[in-house]
């Protein structure tokens, strides 16, 4: 199910990548990032690929500061948008995603329209910060750049 919908999302991104838009498309890479591993508040309880309970990604316009945030969950596919801003706290960089609408999407403590997520690996790995307050442990993993706009 997973490379099912890893392929559609490929598809539709090449699609959008019109001739017509290729300075445009130039000017707008965008960043993606696949969830990878999650885990649970006990020992063991770690599961990856097509065993996680959704599949999830994260597509950022680099150019824009725009993000597109999907998850596939019993065959329902959730998209969420919004804007990010890079920032540090106690000497740690981190990705602050703000949604533009609620949704059971966002993973945080607090239940507002924030979501933020460590950056590690040089940016090639981001971990979600959930798991602080019995959330899910949520490790996402950068995948290609490609064309297209949010």
């Amino acid at each position: 199910m997973k490379k099912i919908v890893s392929i559609l999302f490929i598809i539709s991104l090449i699609v959008s990548c019109s001739k017509d838009k290729e300075l445009e498309t130039i000017s707008n890479f965008s960043e993606y990032y696949e969830l990878v591993r999650m885990t649970g508040s006990f020992s063991g309880s770690e599961t990856t690929g097509s065993q996680m309970e959704w599949q999830e990604t994260y597509v950022l316009n680099t150019k824009e500061g725009t993000f597109s945030k999907s998850r596939l969950f019993n065959n329902i596919l959730t998209e969420e948008r919004g804007t990010y801003t890079y920032i540090t706290i106690d000497n740690q960089n981190y990705i602050e995603f703000t949604f533009n609408n609620d949704s059971d999407i966002i993973g945080n403590c607090t239940g507002n329209l924030k979501e933020t997520l460590l950056v590690l690996e040089d940016g090639n790995k981001l971990v979600s910060t959930w798991g602080a307050c019995d959330g899910p442990g949520l490790e996402y993993q950068k995948g290609f750049e490609f064309c297209g706009t949010i």
